[in-house]
């Protein structure tokens, strides 16, 4: 699927998107660079985003490079100053950074739970609160939060995950309704699964993706770029008046 927008609909605009480097990070963050956004693409790995931002530039698309460990408060707060110092404002943020573990919880160690509340819950905090002293001042702007609908039903083995993926969207809900009155809407989108480097394994066993694919109504994952004119949809001006909205993309799997 290819995303379309009235031409010149994010001219203009800057957006940072964390967890860039692959899957759908990757794939939203292209999305924003051919709608006419400069993009910050943020991850751990390095080379990954250099890639991005060189494929962007050869296809006239502006993208900064910045390797970021959202869990840290030093490095969030330099993503965001390399932004501005690069582009002079930002615009968008796109909380996307995460990671699951799948662990019972009686054999979940502390330290696995922690992780996964610190990248997916503490991140998304710490990115906003960072973007948002930005958005508040020029009083405009958008955050998108990526859930998850693990967050709206229950998945044996995934209770931290689901547990953070929850919290981003009680976090969106309440931000949204904080930030109101500065012109800045906050909405999320929860994907349910999609065919990235996530769960290439889970997509390599036949016998496990078949029966993940029998709890999906519509019997396929998502492609990546089905999110994207979601994702061009929350972070323009068309999503001026909605703010605190939850988009379940799923194939009908939570609603089953």
């Amino acid at each position: 699927m290819t995303a379309t927008r009235p031409e010149g609909e994010l001219e203009g605009r800057v957006a940072i998107v964390t967890g860039a480097g692959r899957g759908l990070g990757r794939s939203m963050a292209r999305a924003l660079v051919d709608a006419g956004a400069a993009v910050t693409v943020a991850a751990r790995t390095g080379a990954e985003l250099d890639r991005f931002a060189a494929e962007a530039a050869a296809s006239g698309g502006r993208a900064l490079a910045c390797p970021t460990d959202v869990t840290d408060e030093a490095s969030v707060d330099r993503m965001v100053e390399a932004t501005i110092a690069t582009f002079g404002r930002v615009d968008v943020l796109v909380n996307n950074s995460g990671i699951v573990a799948s662990t019972p919880l009686v054999d979940q160690p502390p330290q696995e739970w922690d992780r996964v509340i610190a990248t997916n819950l503490r991140g998304t905090y710490l990115a906003t609160r960072a973007v948002g002293r930005h958005l508040i001042a020029q009083g405009s702007g958008k955050v998108v939060n990526i859930a998850s609908n693990f967050a709206l039903q229950g998945v044996a083995g995934h209770a931290a995950y689901s547990a953070s993926k929850a919290g981003v969207i009680a976090f969106t809900r309440a931000m949204a309704i904080e930030w109101s009155r500065h012109g800045v809407q906050v909405n999320a989108i929860a994907p349910g699964y999609f065919a990235t480097p996530l769960n290439a394994g889970l997509r390599e066993d036949a016998e496990a993706l078949a029966r993940v694919v029998r709890a999906i109504p519509a019997r396929r994952m998502g492609e990546p770029g089905e999110l994207a004119p979601w994702l061009l949809l929350l972070a323009g001006s068309a999503s001026d008046f909605m703010t605190g909205e939850v988009i379940v993309i799923d194939g009908g799997q939570s609603v089953r």
